[in-house]
């Protein structure tokens, strides 16, 4: 049984709160928040009583003396990521740790050499490779189905827009949002980019601000010849609209956006159909799911840790270098041993 106490119940917390009681392998014993007036709301919300006990991060020792505790759940604000994912692998608990594990790459490289030492898995939550409909593409991308591939597209915009008080403690878009597609489109070619460039705007005064940008161009080119092209926005008022295509030299394979369900209405006016899902939490519910499931059969010896140190890593830079090319107007050279 894997016992666990998930330290932040922001977005994502809030839907490992939900997966986690509803999972028949795990037991969750702490929610730790800034917040304890609202945590102890949804605490009560899902009639769990003394069950699930609410701290402050003031008393969060207690998490890492409770022998009923052997994995913790980290979904703060990313500026406090490093210092809870090192607490608990000082105390040997696994961890679960929400993108990014540290604000830069020293703190990521020692977070992993921690675990090492520890003997306790890290895993970095990138859910889009829990995806269904991800994990199938590049599962037919490796069997060969598309022949060589030629070029990949992703779009991500977003809906709602985050509030302004999470852009401000994000990472930037670069960190927070472009990691997905960059991790996405590594794992599917099973290879890292050699060059990079990025144009992007700042729609939003209030985003604009803040030194960050709402619209977002990347196209990265790979050893194989492979081009990546990656778009984002912050602002899609229709739906959380999200596209993957891989095109090769034997045919094309592509992940649509999803609907509540397909049913479409065909008449004299037209046809009509249901809007796509509305927020990250809809669209990747199932990736949710089977990206705490992985972490449990984790914890029991089943199989080893999906994302590995080096790929944190790398995808970390890659995005660095995203923003440096924003920054300088130039494409970024990279190479990986």
């Amino acid at each position: 049984m894997a016992g666990i106490a998930i330290f932040g119940m922001g977005r994502a917390g809030l839907i490992h709160f939900k997966n986690a009681i509803s999972n028949p392998r795990i037991r969750l014993h702490y929610v730790v928040d800034m917040d304890t007036s609202k945590a102890k709301d949804i605490v009560d919300v899902y009639n769990l009583g003394e069950a699930v006990k609410v701290l402050s991060p003031d008393d969060a020792a207690v998490v890492f003396v409770d022998e009923r505790v052997n994995s913790v759940i980290i979904c703060t604000p990313t500026f406090a990521h490093e210092e809870i994912v090192l607490k608990a692998l000082q105390n040997g608990r696994a961890v679960f740790c929400e993108k990014p594990i540290s604000e830069n790459a020293e703190g990521i490289r020692a977070a992993y050499d921690v675990a090492s030492k520890a003997g306790k898995p890290l895993l970095c939550s990138f859910n889009r490779r829990f995806d269904p409909s991800v994990s199938s593409l590049r599962e037919k991308v490796k069997a060969g189905g598309i022949g060589q591939v030629y070029s990949i597209r992703t779009c991500s915009r977003d809906n709602p827009v985050p509030s302004m008080e999470y852009l401000k403690i994000s990472g930037g878009i670069f960190h927070d949002c472009a990691v997905h597609d960059i991790d996405m489109a590594c794992w599917i070619l099973g290879q890292y980019p050699c060059s990079v460039y990025t144009m992007a705007h700042a729609h939003d005064k209030d985003i604009a601000a803040m030194g960050d940008v709402d619209t977002v161009a990347i196209v990265m080119k790979y050893p194989s010849g492979a081009i990546v092209t990656i778009e984002l926005s912050r602002h899609a008022l229709y739906g959380y609209d999200q596209r993957l295509e891989v095109f090769g030299s034997e045919g094309m394979l592509i992940s649509e956006n999803q609907r509540p369900n397909e049913l479409q209405h065909h008449s004299v006016t037209g046809c009509q159909s249901l809007p796509m899902k509305y927020s990250f939490p809809q669209r990747y519910a199932e990736s949710y799911i089977a990206a705490l499931d992985h972490f449990v059969d984790i914890i029991e010896g089943k199989c080893s840790v999906e994302v590995t140190k080096d790929e944190t890593l790398n995808v970390s830079r890659i995005a660095s270098a995203c923003e440096e090319s924003l920054k300088t107007g130039k494409a970024i050279s990279l190479s990986f041993s």
